[in-house]
């Protein structure tokens, strides 16, 4: 496999991440976020040592300077000029989506103005799904782009899937955030074993439901592990990067899953409903049973993955002439 990453563009990349230097494939944990880090050939440095960064390195030292604002801790950022020390630092800005784009309407009044008001401020923003585009479009003039969800399954060797267990694995933990309720109550129907990772938001007494939860895992342990699956649910209201319908599409394992999420709807499109339509979920999960409709939908999901943006073949192209347009504007 042959490409490699972006060349000739000096990129930094600030998270709450308490980590600096560049990312090797060495990394167990590729996830996407890393994996575009790995690919952009990006420095990453911990946002709140922006001033630091700035002071080290001098103005103008980077062509691009991405932000992903953390979902909390927003008061931290207040307490120094951000955006000033940025555009310093950077000849280009842009900011990445982090969670919903709602989520910043949960902060105080003041968060939610200053957020605003950072968000104007980029060169450009890069927002999950189309519908996260859209949204961003109306809140600022400069221009919106969709940031695939990258995958480098292909250069980590992880091989899709070629026999599995009778099992069912749900994306997510009893939370509204994932909607692993209603995941459960829609796996059930497949009369099989249902497994769960163990996310951050877990909460007491999940454990005791007819539920195996895996342990922590890396990323590439993870994708590994999934490929014994037979199917996905993955009713998770919050649409964010959306990498558990990515995963299981690769693997050609069929997900279930609501729609606004653009992984869900462009890899697994027969496998989608409206959220909360938990009716139709169930008739698609008996659906499922159908042993010509389930080999269907799990050819389709793998080919509809290798056509589209996720995998590095695809995202390459369509990255670097985004960057090219905004470094000649």
């Amino acid at each position: 496999f042959s490409m490699g990453r972006l060349k000739d563009y000096k990129i930094a990349w600030f998270t709450e991440g308490g980590w600096q230097g560049k990312v090797s494939l060495d990394n167990p944990n590729m996830r996407n976020d890393v994996s575009t880090k790995w690919l952009l050939g990006a420095e990453h440095f911990p946002i709140f040592n922006l001033p630091q960064v700035l002071k080290h390195f001098g103005n103008n030292h980077f062509d691009f300077g991405i932000v992903t604002l953390p979902k909390t801790n927003t008061e931290h950022l207040m307490k120094f000029d951000m955006i000033g020390d940025l555009k310093k630092l950077c000849k280009k800005t842009i900011s990445m989506q982090e969670g919903p784009h709602w989520l910043f309407q949960d902060y105080t009044m003041e968060q939610q103005i200053w957020w605003y008001n950072s968000l104007t401020e980029f060169d450009m923003l890069f927002a999950h799904n189309h519908k996260d585009v859209n949204y961003y479009r109306g809140i600022t003039t400069k221009p919106v782009h969709k940031m695939p969800t990258l995958m480098l399954a292909e250069r980590l060797d992880i091989i899709p899937r070629n026999e599995w267990s009778d099992a069912v694995i749900i994306g997510g933990n009893m939370v509204r955030w994932y909607g692993g309720f209603d995941s459960m109550i829609v796996a059930q129907q497949f009369d099989m074993p249902i497994v769960a990772p163990s996310m951050g938001r877990k909460i007491d007494r999940e454990d005791e439901l007819d539920i195996q939860h895996l342990p922590y895992m890396t990323w590439i342990d993870w994708m590994n592990n999934l490929s014994q699956y037979h199917v996905g649910v993955h009713l998770m209201p919050t649409h964010a990067a959306g990498t558990f319908a990515l995963n299981c599409a690769f693997h050609g394992i069929p997900c279930i899953g609501y729609g606004g999420l653009d992984t869900q709807e462009e890899l697994h499109p027969k496998l989608t409903v409206n959220d909360g339509d938990l009716y139709s979920a169930k008739l698609l999960a008996n659906k499922l049973n159908d042993d010509d409709f389930y080999k269907e939908c799990s050819s389709q999901a793998r080919d509809n993955y290798v056509k589209s943006l996720y995998n590095e073949k695809n995202f390459k192209p369509y990255i670097t002439k985004i960057f090219e347009e905004l470094n000649n504007e």
